[in-house]
C-alpha cells in the first residue's frame, strides 16, 4: 500500500507513513509533558513564596508590640563621627543571641545597602532601600564579630554584630563593611562608647575640610 506525499507528490509507503505519524505524536507528547512540568514548577514556586509571605506577615504581627526604633535626624545633628563611616550591607536584626529569629517589624527585616555612622550620641543607620534608624548611645550594649546573622552565614568574623536595646528587648543587628578590615575598629569603638570611654572624633577628610573652608569664605 502506498500513500502520496503531500509535499513532493512521490509515493509514501504505509510503514513510512506510520513512522512519521509516530514521530509527530511523540513530539506533541513531549511538548505536553514540558508544559505540564512547567506548570507544576510554577505552582510550586508560587506556593513557596505565598507561604514565605504569610510567615513574614505572621512574624510581623507577633512582633507588633515592639516599639519603633528612633528615626534619623539631620545628618549633622549627632555630632562628629568617632571613626570613618562604614559603607556596606545591613543584613538584618534578630533577637539577641538567636541569629535565626529575625525581627521584621518596623522594616528591621529588610536587607539593604547601608551607611553606618557612630557618634557620641549613638549609632546612625542610613538605608536607601528602607527607613533608616538611630540607636541612642544609652541603648547600645556592645559589638562583636560573628559568622552568622539574620539567617545569613559568612566566613568566620565576616559580620559586625551590634547588640542594642529596643524597649525591653535586646537585639542583634548585623553589618558587613565593603572593607571587612574596618570591623576591628568598629568593635573597639562601640565597646569603648558603651564603657564610657568613647574614642576621640575622627578628623574630617581633607576634601570635607576644604569644602567647609570654601563655604566659610
Amino acid at each position: 500500500m502506498t500513500i502520496s506525499n503531500a509535499t513532493t507528490g512521490s509515493p509514501l509507503r504505509a510503514s513510512e507513513f506510520l513512522i512519521a505519524a509516530e514521530k509527530k505524536s511523540a513530539a506533541v507528547s513531549d511538548w505536553g509533558q514540558y508544559l505540564l512540568w512547567t506548570g507544576v514548577f510554577a505552582v510550586f514556586i508560587l506556593g513557596t513564596y505565598t507561604l514565605m509571605w504569610r510567615a513574614w506577615k505572621k512574624r510581623g504581627r507577633r512582633q507588633a508590640d515592639l516599639p519603633a526604633p528612633a528615626p534619623l535626624g539631620p545628618a549633622d545633628s549627632a555630632g562628629p563621627p568617632l571613626l570613618p563611616e562604614l559603607t556596606g550591607r545591613y543584613f538584618g536584626t534578630t533577637t539577641a543571641g538567636d541569629w535565626l529569629d529575625r525581627i521584621v517589624a518596623h522594616g528591621l527585616g529588610t536587607r539593604s545597602a547601608a551607611d553606618v555612622t557612630l557618634t557620641a550620641e549613638g549609632l546612625r543607620v542610613d538605608r536607601p532601600a528602607a527607613a533608616g534608624f538611630h540607636v541612642p548611645a544609652a541603648d547600645l550594649v556592645g559589638a562583636r564579630f560573628e559568622k552568622a546573622a539574620a539567617g545569613k552565614v559568612l566566613p568566620e568574623g565576616g559580620l559586625l554584630v551590634v547588640t542594642w536595646k529596643l524597649g525591653d528587648t535586646l537585639l542583634d543587628s548585623g553589618f558587613r563593611s565593603d572593607h571587612a578590615a574596618e570591623h576591628d575598629a568598629w568593635v573597639d569603638a562601640v565597646n569603648r562608647l558603651v564603657a564610657g570611654d568613647a574614642p576621640a572624633p575622627t578628623a574630617a577628610p581633607d576634601g570635607a575640610a576644604h569644602h567647609q573652608e570654601g563655604t566659610q569664605k
